[in-house]
């Protein structure tokens, strides 16, 4: 009868091991998929709408500044009514308004627009000799095909630029117009030389083409946090790039009328290359 119990004892220390084992490992499993998730989470471009949408003219707000900051803290877009172009950069949204002025948003305003990241610093290059804006494109475009032009990429340019010029718009009213047809009238330009800042800047590669503007789009603030906009050139000596890469993509779309009856496969490109040069 002893050597029963002893043996039950060792039967039930044996169990009570393994399981602990099991226990341990689904533990270690479960703390690294969390972990996974919570990267992914960090590692995506999430969109608010359609570029398209926007150059219909849907300049209605769907999300607010403070939805917006759950999603990222580093990004670009623009605001209800098209006033103003945003900038998002260390978790804070700042309008380049249409008189160029900066200003921080409230939590309470709403976005038409926008792509936001969490910003995970992937690697720093410096980049010398910036001629033009289509320059700095180039130099960027090598160095992502070393990594994979098929990816999102969100990157801040930071340093003294010898000249950089941006545009915001006027605030819009309903009925609104469709972006090129508002940009032909209500662009503001700003010209500005030996400025020190930061340009936000989006990369969506080709196979975005039917939902933003592929290549490079970027947004420009200032140190003083006193200047910014659009930008549509600049010129520079000597930078420094930080660049996150990510490979996740999720978009929030609108619930409204106009957007809903939009006939989204007409051809925009040439509308969207107004946008993007500023050219009328």
């Amino acid at each position: 009868m002893q050597h029963f119990i002893t043996e039950k004892r060792s039967l039930g220390h044996a169990l009570l091991l393994a399981m602990s084992l099991f226990f341990i490992i689904f533990s270690s499993i479960n703390a690294q998929t969390t972990s996974d998730n919570s990267s992914a989470e960090r590692d995506v471009i999430n969109q608010v709408s359609l570029l398209q949408g926007l150059t219909f003219g849907d300049y209605n707000g769907s999300v607010s500044v403070a939805q917006l900051k759950e999603l990222g803290d580093t990004g670009i877009g623009t605001f209800d009514a098209l006033n103003g172009e945003l900038i998002m950069l260390e978790g804070i949204v700042y309008r380049a308004a249409y008189d160029g002025t900066i200003e921080v948003v409230a939590d309470e305003e709403t976005i038409p627009f926008s792509n936001v990241t969490f910003f995970d610093n992937d690697e720093n290059i410096q980049i010398s000799g910036i001629d033009n804006v289509n320059t700095l494109k180039e130099k960027l475009n090598e160095k992502i095909s070393q990594t994979g032009d098929n990816r999102f990429y969100m990157v801040k340019v930071e340093g003294v630029f010898n000249t950089m010029q941006v545009r915001s718009e006027l605030p819009q009213e309903k009925p609104y117009k469709p972006l090129a047809v508002v940009l032909e009238t209500d662009q503001t330009f700003f010209d500005y030389e030996n400025i020190e800042g930061t340009v936000v800047g989006l990369y969506c590669p080709e196979f975005m083409n039917d939902l933003n503007a592929v290549g490079w789009h970027f947004h420009f603030i200032s140190d003083d946090r006193q200047s910014g906009g659009h930008v549509l050139n600049l010129s520079a000596k000597d930078i420094e790039v930080s660049i996150d890469q990510s490979d996740y993509f999720a978009m929030v779309l609108p619930d409204n009328e106009m957007f809903n009856n939009f006939d989204l496969t007409i051809d925009q490109s040439e509308d969207i290359k107004k946008v993007e040069t500023g050219e009328g």
